[in-house]
């Protein structure tokens, strides 16, 4: 077993830890509570729910994994986005660098709407230029809704395709899980759609995705639907979804809207970073095509300030069928570069 193997099994406890603190957490409080904003970041805004993971995982990887190996966490909430492990270790010293989003889909969550999930990307530390795509271990925790009682885990090695278990929290019977992309050519009778959570810009977003289900399946024929769309906000969901062979095309472009925002003299809102996007390697792993807009594989710095944009296919088919109606949309605004 390398050593990067024997991260698996303490990061899936770190994971089951946070799983059941969020969730008991959601139990004890009043939703008002668990809404409450704690804290407002150049990032995103922090939620009372948050701090609940928060306070895990710097005891977590200080006591049970740096003081054998060191490493640099990136994670929201971490002054300057990072820190180092074992305290005094210089930077030069880690072997990995570890990026987690503890709680991701906090607003579906905190409403007790949906389910929110637990990231976690590990690379091998070659810097601050390490990237998503150095990351060689991926793991990704379902946090249940209070009424639902099972909940799913997910995990890769690179090259080792990947692995699921679903786990009842009544009972505490866990079982594999097989999860299977969509085989689909097409986005027809499919969820298929561009991410719009919040305001600002998303005329322009609805727009594109007009333009997108118009080249792929013609005008809408009266009383019929073409197809359908989800708006999970939660980035490790949707790539659940497209795991899952729930959802067959999922694209969030909000960074890409900045341009259309500024000729308006309006401000870019809220947008995926790295860590919303750390276990991309997961679905790469299960065969769904994850990439930029213009067909590039993510290669983000793994830090909390980065807005990534990105385009996810459920397999190679429904990439040739949408991806070049995607791209001629952005070209036609000055969105893409040639």
């Amino acid at each position: 077993m390398t050593e990067l193997e024997t991260l698996l099994a303490p990061i899936r406890a770190l994971h089951e830890r946070i799983r059941e603190a969020v969730v008991a957490a959601c139990e004890q409080s009043a939703l008002e509570e668990m809404a409450q904003v704690v804290q407002d970041t150049e990032g995103d805004t922090i939620f009372a729910v948050d701090r609940v993971s928060e306070e895990l995982l710097l005891e977590f990887f200080e006591h049970e994994i740096a003081v054998k190996t060191p490493l640099v966490l990136i994670a929201e909430g971490l002054r300057g986005g990072q820190v180092i492990l074992p305290s005094g270790a210089a930077e030069s010293e880690a072997i990995y660098r570890i990026i987690m989003d503890p709680i991701d889909g906090t607003r579906g969550l905190m409403y007790q709407k949906r389910s929110a999930w637990i990231l976690t990307g590990v690379a091998p530390n070659r810097g601050p230029a390490t990237c998503l795509a150095d990351i060689e271990l991926a793991v990704q925790t379902e946090i249940p809704l209070l009424k639902q009682h099972l909940s799913d885990v997910v995990w890769a090695k690179r090259g080792q395709g990947a692995q699921a278990e679903r786990y009842n929290r009544l009972t505490g019977e866990r079982w594999p899980l097989r999860l299977l992309p969509s085989r689909a050519k097409t986005i027809a009778h499919g969820y298929a759609m561009l991410a719009r959570f919040f305001p600002g810009a998303r005329e322009e977003l609805a727009a594109i995705d007009e333009e997108i289900i118009r080249g792929a399946l013609g005008p809408v024929r009266p009383g019929k639907a073409h197809c359908f769309e989800d708006q999970y906000i939660c980035t490790g969901g949707q790539f659940y979804e497209l795991m899952a062979g729930h959802d067959r095309f999922v694209a969030d472009l909000r960074p890409l809207m900045e341009t259309v925002l500024a000729r308006r003299g309006l401000a870019l809102g809220m947008c995926c970073h790295p860590y919303d996007l750390c276990t991309e390697l997961i679905a790469r792993e299960l065969g769904v095509i994850i990439t930029d807009p213009a067909g590039r594989p993510l290669r983000a710095p793994l830090d909390v300030e980065t807005e990534v944009a990105w385009a996810g296919y459920a397999n190679a088919s429904l990439q040739a069928q949408i991806e070049p109606l995607l791209q001629a949309a952005l070209r036609q605004r000055g969105l893409l570069a040639e």
